[in-house]
């Protein structure tokens, strides 16, 4: 391993877009079971921000809030998507227990555009009572109007992207807002008392020290987030910040694992639970076992990835203005959106290492009996690097369950990926190479 570097995939699902390829003869109405009942997720994928974030390689597109009807005739592509959905669901009677609103920046709509969206969902998308809503937000679309609608709508979870409390570290990062703005939309945002607050912050940015870091997190804690997130910098393929790193920035991974470990030992110092390497928790409860590695979820939008069963399908990949344009301007012009024509299809093999990233990188880890049940089979024998990692003390049994150690934890970028496909590791290399 290079200890120097433990940073190489952030594993935030398995297999990535990258792996995706063309689809033909697939239908939404022959996987329509998957979603029966109770149970199910539901994303809307609103591409839109006002400007790219230096680290950001997500499909979004910049703009268009200049183009108030651009973003309307999205929406009215969103609505006959939801529709068709709708008709095609309804003999299943599929419940949605689930709503994320993701990005993008989803409160770059006017608050009328919200509003429809809101109105679109409520009426078109069964969910059950007691549902969760999540969606995200940015410092500079964080005000008041716009959370009185979030409020409205029931909304159990914000998350808001401040990064750092430096504006220095945030011109690194190419953030737009301003750390004065950050204090206030977080202020702001705890006004409405929303049931679960979180913010994400970055370390590893070029200048930023251990220092800056807590002082960011101890100025974070005075406003009681309920959750925090703390992310690596990554600069990967077709982020801004890729050129910065080709002229000369010099990213420092070793200062970033002092950082981590520092700023980990901080937070749980002050109280939260450590669930991932990058997951914070404000929670006195037991930790519970959730299930996911078998989650459905279906996508709304262009960009939003939809998971059933063996299916997972998505609108081609795309990190370019170009390309994203490209993306939505087909999006908008759909008849068909049963028609799935972009995605993959997992093996029983690709299922078990879904499954198995899934869980153990996420505590309180991987339920063995679970997984026997599921496959018939004994997850330390299919994966025999399970046992190295436990010998070389990343992982260890709790009972039932295969737990990362704190030295596992940090190690999660690099143990992780490990875990993929030869097969998926060529289409995700053959896809940067395309791409270059």
């Amino acid at each position: 391993m290079n200890r120097k570097n433990p940073y190489r995939q952030y594993m935030y699902s398995y297999p990535h877009k990258t792996a995706y390829r063309r689809l033909t003869g697939i239908s939404l109405r022959d996987y329509a079971s998957c979603l029966a009942g109770p149970g199910h997720g539901l994303y809307v994928h609103l591409p839109f921000c006002r400007t790219k974030c230096g680290y950001c390689n997500l499909f979004s597109v910049t703009g268009l809030d200049r183009d108030p009807a651009r973003i309307d005739r999205y929406l009215d592509a969103v609505r006959r998507q939801c529709l068709q959905y709708e008709e095609l669901l309804e003999p299943y009677g599929t419940v949605f227990s689930e709503v994320v609103i993701g990005g993008g920046t989803p409160l770059l709509l006017t608050e009328v555009q919200l509003m429809r969206l809101f109105r679109l969902l409520e009426v078109h998308a069964a969910c059950a009572d007691g549902r969760e809503l999540v969606i995200e937000t940015a410092p500079n679309e964080t005000v008041r109007s716009k959370l009185e609608i979030l409020k409205a709508a029931g909304a159990t979870r914000v998350s808001m992207g401040i990064q750092s409390f430096s504006d220095e570290e945030l011109g690194t990062l190419n953030r737009q807002h301003s750390a004065g703005k950050a204090r206030e939309a977080l202020g702001l945002l705890k006004d409405y008392h929303f049931p679960c607050v979180n913010v994400d912050f970055i370390y590893g940015i070029p200048g930023q020290t251990t220092e800056s870091l807590l002082r960011s997190l101890k100025e974070a804690l005075a406003f009681a987030p309920d959750e925090i997130f703390l992310y690596p910098l990554y600069v990967k393929h077709g982020a801004g910040l890729q050129k910065a790193v080709r002229d000369g920035m010099v990213l420092h991974p070793e200062e970033a694992v002092l950082q981590y470990q520092e700023a980990s030992g901080y937070l749980r110092s002050e109280g939260f639970r450590q669930d991932s390497m990058r997951r914070f928790v404000r929670d006195t409860r037991t930790r519970t076992y959730s299930e996911c590695g078998f989650g459905t979820s279906l996508a709304l939008g262009c960009g939003g990835r939809s998971y059933l069963g063996n299916l997972h399908f998505c609108s081609p990949y795309a990190i370019t203005r170009e390309d994203c344009l490209a993306q939505l301007g087909a999006f908008e012009k759909t008849e068909d959106f049963t028609k799935i024509t972009h995605g993959i299809l997992l093996t029983e093999e690709e299922q078990r290492r879904r499954y198995v990233i899934r869980h153990l990188l996420i505590r309180p880890g991987l339920l063995l009996p679970r997984y026997e049940e599921h496959f018939g089979t004994d997850a330390m024998e299919d994966f025999p690097i399970l046992k190295d990692w436990q010998e070389q003390a990343y992982v260890r049994r709790e009972g039932t369950f295969l737990t990362l150690t704190d030295a596992g934890l940090l190690l999660s970028d690099w143990l992780g990926p490990q875990l993929m496909s030869r097969t998926v590791r060529a289409r995700m290399e053959e896809w940067e190479r395309m791409h270059q």
